[in-house]
C-alpha cells in the first residue's frame, strides 16, 4: 500500500475520532514533537508497521480500554486500521506514562505461538488468543466481532494463504467455525477454542 492510500492522523492531540470498518491511519510518533498516547474508545483495531520490508506486519489487536504509545513503536511510524467502526482519541505522552503496552503484551503472545511446529496448531492458538481477548461467549459459540483474511491469518501464523484456507475449510466443514451470512463475524465452537493451545491467555 503507497503512502497516498492512508489517511494521516492529525499531530495535534485529538479528543475523539472516529473511524469507518476498514479505514487505516497512518501515525508519525515525530510528527508532534514528543510521544503521544493513543486510546480507544469503542470498537476493535489492528496495530501494524508500514515500512515495505516487513510487508504490514501485525503489532497488536485493540479494544476499548488499550492504550498505546507510539513512540515506541517503530521508527517509520504505525499504521492503525479499524476492524470495526472505531473511535479513538490521541494525547501527548508524560514521562509517568510506564508500564507493558498492549502492543508488548500482544507481540509475546504472537511469538509464543510462531513457536508452534505445525501450522494448524499456530492458527489453533492464535482464533483462541483472539477470542479470548476480544471475543465475547454467545449462547452456542464463541464469537469474534470481526474477520480477517486468510492472507493476514497467514501472515500472523508464518504459513501461506493456501495452508490457512485449507485449514480454516476443514473447521467449517466439521463445523467448527463459520463466517458465513451478512455479519461481519467470525464464530467458533466451545470446544475448539476450550481445546486449543493458550487457550487462556
Amino acid at each position: 500500500m503507497t503512502l497516498s492510500a492512508y489517511r494521516f492522523l492529525p499531530d495535534a492531540p485529538v479528543a475523539l475520532m472516529s473511524m469507518p470498518r476498514h479505514q487505516t491511519v497512518l501515525i508519525d510518533p515525530a510528527s508532534a514533537g514528543q510521544g503521544s498516547i493513543l486510546e480507544v474508545h469503542e470498537g476493535f483495531c489492528r496495530v501494524y508497521c508500514p515500512c515495505e520490508d516487513t510487508e504490514g506486519m501485525t503489532l497488536a489487536f485493540l479494544q476499548a480500554g488499550d492504550r498505546l504509545r507510539t513512540d515506541r513503536l517503530c521508527s517509520e511510524g504505525i499504521c492503525v486500521e479499524a476492524l470495526t467502526d472505531l473511535r479513538l482519541a490521541r494525547s501527548a505522552a508524560s514521562d509517568q506514562e510506564v508500564g507493558m503496552d498492549a502492543v508488548n503484551e500482544w507481540t509475546l503472545q504472537l511469538l509464543r505461538i510462531r513457536h508452534y511446529g505445525q501450522a494448524e496448531k499456530r492458527l489453533h492458538a492464535l482464533f483462541a488468543l483472539l477470542v479470548n481477548r476480544l471475543g465475547k461467549r454467545c449462547s452456542d459459540c464463541f464469537q469474534l466481532p470481526f474477520r480477517l483474511t486468510h492472507d493476514r491469518l497467514g501472515e500472523l501464523i508464518g504459513a501461506t494463504r493456501v495452508t490457512t484456507t485449507r485449514q480454516v475449510s476443514k473447521w467449517r466443514n466439521l463445523d467448527e467455525m463459520n463466517c458465513s451470512g451478512g455479519e461481519f463475524t467470525m464464530n467458533f465452537s466451545v470446544d475448539m477454542i476450550n481445546s486449543a493451545p493458550f487457550s487462556h491467555l
